[in-house]
Formats: structure tokens, sequence, C-alpha cells
């Protein structure tokens, strides 16, 4: 097994990509709207990929966090709240936001698990900090890392009820970035004892079953390399000072923070201590190259795969569905109405 997650270039697979999937097994597949039009064609889509490589478990992923980060969007799917929507009703009812926050994740994770993804990633445990980039933003679960984690693992729970596994992210902590790693490299010099705050959420929930490294340097752990290439941050914070012992993805190996080859970013995320290396974008040249730079994965990411989706079977009622939602929506307006 090639340990990569790959995208697709479009609704149905070309005969180029199913070839070149057969040939390399990667350890999974990421969706984006141009592989989406409806549920017949994505069920389809997802169970070609099932049948291409004979596995009912299979990684295939998707970025549906609701707000304006979704993949799947109306009129074919609900439009979910974002993650502030949720830390706004913390402040006034707590034990109602992660009810909420946990309703709302098992409605996502239906649609997902109706149309064969068994992959979310969500949720976010960045802390949100003032001053800092807005790519974290309104997609944060709040301000204070026990709320962060609370809400967190109410958003896992409501996931794993819909079949769904999630994804803790963006390890060890992306919100007091000052720069959006899609773009450039954001460069955090807080001192070990504030980054305390960033990493509390994810040392939490160490158990999570996959967690998303960040392409952020960090000075007081590494001057000169980002948590996605950094052996110490990978082994010293993430799997130490955290205790992760997940399936530990890198953010998309393709986003401008990182500089270098596509294969030489995925062979060094690697060599780092990441598990898979995500690659988004379904260029074909890129693809052939990281299958050519990585190793075969190992046993224990084998082991860390296959944990990662022990994930339970799906039954979706559609009663069940109006009673989350009815939920859901009653305890977010108690925020709106405040």
């Amino acid at each position: 097994m090639t340990p990569a997650i790959f995208g697709l270039s479009g609704p149905c697979l070309t005969d180029e990509e199913r070839a070149f999937f057969k040939e390399v097994e990667p350890a999974g597949y990421i969706l984006f709207a141009r592989n989406v039009e409806n549920r017949e064609q994505l069920r389809a889509l997802t169970s070609e990929l099932r049948a291409l490589h004979g596995r009912d478990r299979l990684l295939i992923s998707i970025d549906q966090e609701g707000g304006r980060v979704a993949r799947m969007k109306p009129p074919e799917w609900s439009a979910y709240p974002c993650g502030w929507d949720f830390a706004a009703l913390w402040d006034i009812a707590p034990a109602s936001a992660i009810e909420a926050a946990r309703a709302n994740a098992q409605l996502l994770g239906q649609d997902l698990a109706e149309v064969g993804i068994t992959v979310d990633y969500l949720p976010l445990l960045d802390v949100r900090e003032d001053g800092a980039h807005d790519v974290i933003g309104d997609r944060a679960l709040g301000s204070e890392p026990k709320q962060v984690a609370a809400l967190g693992h109410a958003v896992l729970d409501g996931l794993a009820r819909a079949g769904v596994t999630g994804c803790v992210k963006h390890m060890p902590g992306h919100g007091r970035a000052g720069a959006d790693s899609h773009k450039e490299m954001p460069v955090v010099k807080a001192s070990v004892e504030d980054l305390e705050r960033d990493i509390a959420p994810f040392r939490t929930l160490h158990d999570a079953p996959i967690g998303m490294s960040a392409h952020v340097l960090y000075t007081a752990w590494d001057k000169d390399n980002p948590a996605t290439l950094s052996k110490r941050i990978v082994h010293d914070i993430i799997r130490g000072e955290i205790g992760f012992s997940g399936l530990l993805l890198t953010d998309d190996i393709d986003m401008q923070a990182l500089t270098g080859s596509i294969p030489e970013r995925s062979a060094a995320a690697v060599a780092a201590g990441c598990d898979i290396v995500l690659n988004c974008w379904a260029k074909m040249d890129d693809m052939q190259g990281i299958a050519a730079a990585l190793p075969e994965a190992t046993q224990e990411v084998h082991k860390r795969l296959q944990a990662a989706l022990n994930y339970p079977e799906s039954f979706i009622d559609e009663a069940d569905r109006g009673a989350l939602l009815a939920t859901r929506d009653g305890l977010l307006n108690l925020a709106r109405a405040a």
C-alpha cells in the first residue's frame, strides 16, 4: 500500500486513474466539489473505488465542515452551521452547545455515510486567537482549550454515530497563525509555555482515530521545519506531549507553505514521522511522483488505518433525522435570540 491519499479529477474515474490507483494501492481518497454532482453519481463513484480495491472499508474522505468549508452543497445537500455557531451557544449554555454539536455532526455524517464517504476532516481543535489570520476564524469551536475539546469530542461522537470517522486538525494547533498556510508559511513565535494552550485540546482528545498535521513553523520547537516536516514535533510533541497514537495525515502537501517538489515534500513528511501524505489536486504527474518517492506503508500504518476505519454501520432513519434537526436548530436558536 502506498501511504498516500489521492484526489480524483472529476465526477467519475478516468481510465488512467483507474489503472494507476489499482497499481499503487493508495491508502485512500479525498473528494472535492469537482467530484460531487448528486447522490446517485457520488454513490456510484465511491462504490467503484471500493470495487477497484476489493475493500469494503476504504478511506474515502472529504472536507465537509459546515459554514464556508463544504464540498457537498445545497440544493442537493443541506447547509450546515460553522463551528463558531456552537461556540456562541457555549457562552450561554455549554451543555446545550455540546448537545447541538453532537446532533449536527450526526446529521452531517449521515449525509456522508449515505453516499459511501467514511472519513470527514472534522473537528478543528485549533484554539482561536485574537489577531490571528482568519483562515481558521469562524471555523473554530472556541477560544478556550477546554471548550474546544468538549465540543470537538461531541463532533467526533456525532460523526461516529452516523458511521463516519472524524479527524482532529491541525496538530499541534493552527489557531494563532498569522498567515494562511495555503498561501505561505505561517511562523508562530510563541513560547513553549504559551503553546500549551494550543496543544491542550489535542491532548484531551489524544485517542482520536485520525489526526492531521499543520504546515506551521513553531520556532520554540523547531526553528527550521514546519510541523509536517519536523521529526521533533511529530515524535516529541504530537506523539509525545500530546500522546496521539492514531493515524497521522499531513495537511494537503500541495499547499504553498511548503517548498520543493511535491514528491520531495511527501518523502520528507513520511521521513519526519507522518503516516500518510494527503495530496488533493489529482495531478497525475504529482501522484506518480509521490508513489515513486514513498516507501511501502509499514505494518504500524496498516494497523492504524484499520483501527481508524473501525466505524459502525450507519442506519439512516428519516424520523431520527427530523428529531436531530429539531434538537440542533432549537438549541442554536437560543444563541441567536440572545
